[in-house]
Formats: structure tokens, sequence, C-alpha cells
């Protein structure tokens, strides 16, 4: 859906000098802004003079372009240069800033450098596009050569793009990533993070230009849960990173510190994402309601780690960094084996993943599972235990429907057996739809 305001604005040759603004309004949920302007430039000449050598084209007119938010802060300004530019809050033109559409009274932002003495009539198109809720791919957890990573940013975004993801977390250790000094590339969402790395526990901050003021180092629990909080408070997605990992392991009590997700699936699938996805589990089953995704923590190419394994697999409003992890908080999210891996889609009437419904008002559950091989098992896991569905008698899809028998939650997983004699292991792991 778009939203298009045509406006024309006269300037006055008395207004030359000034800084005029035209007013619009912005509309909830709004993803994308184009605005174009024009006005007569050059002047072409003498039309009688038409048949001589030489016909002057001067510059008449000269209006500068800018865009201001509703806070009264500068998006962007492109002199007289571009005739056309580009806001979201993952991609814009040279100039702009990438930030949120937030609704209210946005301003174009007109300089009136030249004005010939008639006048000039400034035309200007503003067209809005709303969100839509669509499947985005992406690694929330990886490495620069800004801590022990080999690859500039953009080097890991190349990466990502032939991988075919769709965003991507910067999550240096104890290195803030900063959203303005982050390179743009077209297609791609890269998200400012920094990974908090202590020697009882690692712990990721999403979203944020500075999750905290003070240095990361910290001696006490106190300090600890100061970086916790005044991440918290600054909004980023706080997620607790592979809780069981050798020699890296949480080690803190995370129930007293602020968090949104777990990390239970980290790099290749091995004993301690299990016990992590475990552990996972029992916090479900006593009634928590703890999102969780999955990230590669590339630092360089190996046989077993790469960018994208696994992957985060997002239904989200728009492809901007803080519908994604609004995305993910929300638990609107699964997590797969690589970026080809298994897709799912799963609802309860209107509910999603991650999503909250009435068991006495919606017992069913519908989900449908692409991309399935030969061999895969498609299981559901309540809170009583976990329940085969299929065991795929060739590559394909396979949708069902399912009753709940109480309340409770039911999440999706997708086993298969990547090498030959070995025992099937997550392909897919989704999180739960709650039935209350």
């Amino acid at each position: 859906m778009e939203t298009i305001y045509d406006i024309v604005r006269l300037i006055e040759p008395k207004e030359q000098g000034l800084y005029l603004t035209v007013g619009f309004e912005m509309p909830e949920d709004s993803e994308s802004l184009t605005l174009r302007y024009s006005y007569l430039r050059h002047d072409s000449g003498d039309p009688m003079r038409l048949g001589e050598p030489f016909t002057p084209h001067e510059e008449v007119n000269i209006v500068d372009l800018g865009l201001i938010d509703p806070f009264g802060k500068q998006v962007g300004a492109s002199g007289s240069d571009k005739e056309e530019v580009f806001v979201s809050e993952a991609q814009a033109t040279p100039g702009y800033r990438r930030v949120p559409l937030v609704p209210g009274r946005w301003e174009v932002l007109l300089g009136a450098y030249k004005v010939q003495p008639e006048g000039v009539k400034v035309s200007i198109e503003v067209r809005i596009v709303a969100k839509s809720r669509r499947l985005l791919k992406g690694d929330l957890h990886a490495h620069t050569l800004a801590s022990d990573g080999v690859h500039t940013v953009a080097e890991l975004a190349v990466k990502a793009q032939r991988h075919g993801l769709d965003f991507l977390a910067i999550t240096d250790h104890n290195q803030f990533s900063v959203l303005d000094a982050l390179p743009q590339i077209p297609g791609l969402t890269l998200i400012p993070g920094v990974e908090w790395t202590h020697y009882r526990g690692h712990a990721n901050f999403l979203g944020v230009d500075q999750s905290y003021d003070e240095p990361f180092a910290a001696n006490t629990d106190e300090e600890i849960r100061t970086r916790f909080m005044s991440a918290h408070e600054r909004g980023a997605l706080i997620s607790v990173n592979h809780p069981f990992e050798e020699g890296c392991g949480f080690q803190l009590d995370f129930t007293q510190l602020p968090f949104d997700c777990l990390e239970v699936w980290n790099g290749p699938m091995r004993e301690s994402n299990l016990r992590a996805v475990g552990l996972w589990q029992s916090l479900l089953v006593q009634g928590h309601k703890i999102p969780v995704y999955g990230g590669s923590d590339y630092h360089r190419d190996t046989p077993f780690i790469f960018l994208g394994g696994p992957t985060t697999c997002v239904y989200a409003d728009s492809a901007g960094p803080s519908d994604i992890l609004a995305a993910l908080r929300r638990g609107h999210a699964f997590i797969t084996f690589n970026p080809s891996g298994p897709t799912l889609e799963m609802s309860a009437g209107e509910a999603i993943m991650g999503d909250s419904v009435s068991w006495e008002e919606q017992k069913w559950l519908w989900l449908k599972v692409d991309g399935l091989a030969k061999g895969d098992v498609v299981r559901l896991v309540t809170g009583s235990g976990a329940e085969n569905l299929l065991e795929a008698p060739a590559p394909g899809k396979f949708e069902t429907e399912y009753e709940m028998p109480g309340p409770g939650f039911a999440r999706v997983e997708v086993l298969r057996a990547f090498l030959p004699g070995i025992p099937r292991l997550p392909a897919l792991i989704s999180n739960p739809i709650y039935f209350e």
C-alpha cells in the first residue's frame, strides 16, 4: 500500500536566501519514503536565436533539498545535486540517514538559493510505502577484524549476500558497531551490536550504537548488572549466548538479568547446543515465554563454520533493524541449519510463532514445512513431550493441522540425518505458539 502526496510550492523572489519547509504527514507503519522534486532550473534561451551557433543555458533558479523528521532533526540534505532521494531504516540515499519512519509531521526543506524575478514553482512528490510482513533470513552473531575476526564489515556483507542472507548483525567482542559507520549494501540490512564478552559469560546487545558508557570490564555482579540494565534501558535486544559452550559458557544467573532471547544454536549443531535447547524446553514447561535464535559466531571460514550456519528466519514487518529485532523479541522466528534449509509457516487463527491465543477459543494449530529432504522427521514438541508427525518419503513439503488437547505451547522441529550412520540432528527449530 502506498501514500502519495503531490505538493506545489511557489517560491517568490523575496524569499530568495531563505530556507523554507513544506510539511506532510507520515502514516503509521511506514517502511520507505521516496522524495522527488522538480522546478525550472535552466533558461533554454531565446527561441528566436535557435538558428545561431550558440544558445545560452543559464541557471535561473537553484533550490536546495533536505528532509526533517517530526523531532526537528535533519534526516539529510543534498543541496541541488539530487532530484530524487530514498529513505528507510535499512537503506538511504547517500547524504541521508537510515532512520525509522516514525509517524507524525515531516518536513521537506527547500533552500531558495536563487530565484528568478517571476518566482519559481517547485513540484514535490512524496511516495510512502507501508510495511508488510515478510520472511527474512539472517545471521545474528558475526565478528570482524575489529575483534578476532579476519574480515572487514564490507567483506562480511559480500559473503552474507552470497550465502543468501537478508540481514547480518555485527557483534565484535566488547567493540561497538555504529549504524551510521556501517556500509550501505543494497538488499542487506546490517544491524549494529556488540558481544559483551566476560570471563563468566557472553551476551549480544543488538540494535543500538552504544549499549553502555563505561568500559565493558566488570568485577562484581552489580557492575555486570549495570551493563545489562544500561543496554536494556537504551532499547538493545539482549541475548544470552551459547550458555553451555565449553570455556565460555554462561555462568551468571541470567534470571537475575534483563534479557530478551536465548541463543540456543551457535555454529554447528553439537552437544552444547542440544543442552541449550534442553534448558529452553525446561523453561517453557515452567511457563516462561522465552524466544530463541541462532547465530554462526563467525570469525573465519572453517570446514564447519560459515555465515548463516545457522540461519535465523524472521517474519518481520520490514527490513529495518528495529522491525527485525522486534520480531525476534516476539518470537516470530525459526532457526535452520543454513540459508537454504527447510522453511516453516505456523499459525493458530491469527497468531503466528511467538504469539499467544486462548485455548478455549482456538485449539487448532496449522503448519506447513517446505524444503524437506527424504527421511526428514517433522515433530511437534509440547510441554508433555514430542510427537512425530511425518517421516518424509521423498523431498517435498508437508502441511497439516493439529488439535491441541489442552493449554500449553507447541513448537516444531525438523530432524535430519546429515551423514550416513549419524543420528538425526535438528535442521529446523521453531519458536512456540502459546495456548493459554
